[in-house]
């Protein structure tokens, strides 16, 4: 009776649990017996009655006592452990994250560094653009950029077209994650700890049992959606216990160039210090005087130059680790401790709804393995997971009574069955520029009108203006009817959960400069190519039908009940095309011109110290940068094939100029998008129940902050 008062007393008093309370009465008892024992054998037997310290009247007869154990000191750890130890140990906590939560990156250090640069950034930082301000720490550390070390180790291969991992795991459908598990508010950080994970959910996986000391983390795997069940206990008694669940989400991204990143590749271009190519033959004319490659290549297109290639995730589509879609992604992964993502990207620079969404539609350049499948066949086929989805005569919905008559009978696309297709949790979308002829408009406000770019039709596509634009705006909706239809019927994106689509607006024109108006009639950032000239008049011209473009893109998401992201339209003013100098009263970063060699001399900086993704006050590239950065040529074999051109020896670098991501974001400009996508997509998972509170105050518990290095970021090494 008397300890069942004792201990709630106690426990109001202190604070501690009852279980606590009870282990700590415990612990008193144990210490009680074991030092009163010799004193209890020094004044003889219980059944001496005289008073305490009286002297014997008579010699007492020596009666053997029963022995009395001897006090055998405790080991080492309870003997660290007080009743202050263990009072103090009633706040210690059990902190976890996942290891590698964006499963995309196959080394969880790739996707560390990444959460360290995130976990290093101010508060204001992370409320005002964490993916901005983490990209540009990182472009501080990584003149060639951060993806050039990472792009090699990822789930995908371009060799099939498919998201497969190196080992042969099952990417889309995870078994288990790797979590990290430690103790936070330990007092004793040296003492060992005794750690137990047990599976939940009934599975037939052992307990695991590791002893490590208090203070270093543990690594556990956690079965997949079960979680697992982890104790830790001091001494045999038990100090925390947690159930840790892994919350995975599915992220797919699908669209054109705006979506696959087109203009950042992964690996750019890197070119001579010293080294000149001439176009067409003659070094001192017009046409010479360009950088060069490094390498010891002998002509455009030989086995050497191909090598020194710009390199991209997936080469076909200009698919870049810097596209918005990865990086929101990515971001989402590293801004929750207790999430794990799963990314699945088929953004394809070129891509309309119809071909590329819904058709097959073979990218950008040429690769002996283009894509297979179209986007929205790709995306059914990877919710199968190592399984194929089945081909399916699609019924005759998607044409829209014959609107699209591109649809019209025998469409034939992958479809995994409902009962075995992992649900979408997010889809981002980028589509429907190139369906109203976007680069061309582009194309007619740059091009001076005696180009004979304009005269060329085939591969570099006609260039036109208003009337021709407007004509397919009217049609643009329809085909997001369309799309909406096999974004519910083929990849099983319930129609009440619509919002799930994240519709993304393009950043508007990339005329605008730093004053919000757009650039004044010249070439500047455009020499590259004498027939580039911007016209004002084109210019606004090609403006309004933007506008109008994102207009008709928002309707059409509210109609579709997707979500619409624009909030980074207003980041884009005054970092538009001819946002820089052209002085030399700058940085390099921020010089709009081209290095070219005169007189045995670069002007205005040799090309070998060109940074493609420093930060600059632009965040579209230049013609000059595109040439700079994905400088894209293709063989003269495939000049003379193809293209049918005998002596346009020119014509390469108005590909190197525009093919390679000319009028496209830049990385800063792809990480301004991610952070606009990002509060809609952490509205839409909280909807469903997916936003972790570890996310909630933005980022991981303080237990687990990377320490800093003295310039303010992590203080981490491997490929930084």
């Amino acid at each position: 009776m008397a300890q069942a008062r004792l201990t709630p007393a106690l426990a109001r008093v202190t604070g501690i649990g009852h279980g606590m309370v009870f282990r700590l009465l415990a612990s008193i008892c144990f210490w009680c017996a074991a030092l009163c024992a010799p004193a209890l054998a020094q004044w003889g037997s219980p059944q001496d009655e005289r008073p305490w310290g009286a002297p014997h009247a008579v010699e007492p007869q020596h009666v053997p006592l029963p022995a009395t154990p001897q006090f055998v000191p405790p080991p080492a750890e309870p003997d660290a452990m007080s009743i202050d130890g263990l009072v103090a140990m009633s706040g210690v906590n059990i902190t976890w994250r996942v290891e590698n939560p964006f499963r995309f990156f196959v080394d969880p250090k790739d996707t560390e560094v990444h959460r360290a640069t995130y976990l290093a950034l101010t508060p204001e930082q992370r409320r005002a653009g964490p993916v901005l301000a983490s990209e540009r720490a990182l472009s501080r550390r990584h003149e060639s950029g951060w993806a050039e070390s990472m792009v090699s180790k990822v789930c995908w291969t371009s060799r099939k077209n498919r998201h497969i991992c190196p080992d042969g795991s099952d990417y889309i459908n995870p078994k288990h994650h790797n979590v990290e598990v430690r103790l936070e508010n330990m007092p004793e950080p040296t003492i060992d700890c005794r750690w137990i994970a047990s599976p939940l959910g009934g599975t037939d996986t052992a307990e695991v049992t590791v002893t490590k000391p208090c203070g270093e983390p543990v690594v556990f795997t956690a079965p997949y959606p079960a979680g697992l069940n982890v104790s830790v206990a001091v001494g045999g008694i038990e100090v925390a216990s947690s159930e840790i669940r892994v919350t995975d989400v599915f992220v797919v991204g699908l669209g054109d160039s705006f979506g696959s990143g087109e203009g950042n590749p992964d690996v750019p271009v890197r070119f001579s210090p010293e080294r000149t190519i001439a176009y067409g033959g003659d070094k001192a004319g017009e046409l010479g005087g360009y950088p060069a490659r490094v390498g010891s290549w002998k002509q455009v297109g030989d086995d050497v130059f191909v090598q020194n290639n710009a390199r991209w995730l997936d080469q076909a589509c200009h698919r870049s680790l810097y596209s918005y879609q990865l990086r929101t992604a990515l971001a989402l992964a590293v801004e929750d401790p207790h999430r794990a993502v799963t990314f699945a990207g088929f953004a394809c620079s070129g891509a309309e709804i119809v071909w590329g969404f819904f058709l097959r539609y073979k990218g950008n350049e040429w690769v002996p393995n283009p894509p297979d499948l179209s986007q929205v066949a790709a995306a059914a086929d990877a919710q199968c997971g190592k399984a194929s989805a089945p081909r399916i005569d699609m019924p005759e919905a998607y044409h829209i009574q014959g609107a699209i008559p591109e649809l019209q009978g025998g469409l034939v696309l992958n479809k995994c069955p409902i009962e075995k297709a992992r649900k979408i949790d997010l889809l981002l979308l980028s589509l429907g520029g190139n369906d109203v002829g976007f680069a061309r408009l582009v194309a007619n406000a740059v091009l001076s009108d005696s180009s004979l770019v304009r005269r060329l039709g085939g591969w570099f596509g006609q260039v036109h203006g208003n009337q021709e634009s407007a004509a397919l705006l009217e049609r643009l909706d329809t085909r997001y009817k369309a799309m909406n239809r096999a974004l519910h019927g083929i990849l099983h994106i319930p129609w009440n959960e619509a919002d799930r689509v994240i519709l993304t607006a393009y950043p508007p024109f990339s005329m605008l400069d730093d004053a919000g108006a757009v650039c004044s009639d010249g070439s500047a950032g455009m020499e590259v190519f004498s027939d580039f000239a911007i016209t004002q008049k084109a210019a606004l011209s090609s403006a309004w039908l933007a506008d109008k473009l994102d207009q008709i893109m928002e309707e059409s998401a509210r109609h579709h009940s997707w979500s619409f992201v624009a909030d980074h339209r207003k980041a884009f003013v005054g970092r538009g095309l001819c946002a820089g100098h052209t002085t030399g009263l700058g940085s390099i970063a921020d010089d709009l011109r081209l290095p070219r060699r005169q007189g045995g001399l670069w002007v205005p900086y040799n090309p070998a110290h060109f940074e493609p993704y420093a930060a600059r006050q632009r965040w579209f590239r230049t013609p000059n940068d595109a040439f700079m950065t994905g400088n894209f040529h293709v063989a003269g074999s495939v000049m003379q094939r193809v293209l049918k051109l005998q002596s346009f020896s020119w014509f390469q670098v108005l590909l190197a100029s525009t093919y390679s991501g000319a009028f496209h974001p830049t990385a800063e400009g792809h990480a301004a998008i991610a952070d606009a996508v990002m509060p809609r997509a952490r509205e839409v998972l909280s909807r469903y129940g997916q936003q972790s509170v570890a996310a909630e105050g933005g980022g991981a518990p303080r237990s687990i902050a990377p320490a800093l290095g003295g310039d303010g970021l992590p203080a981490i090494g491997g490929g930084w």
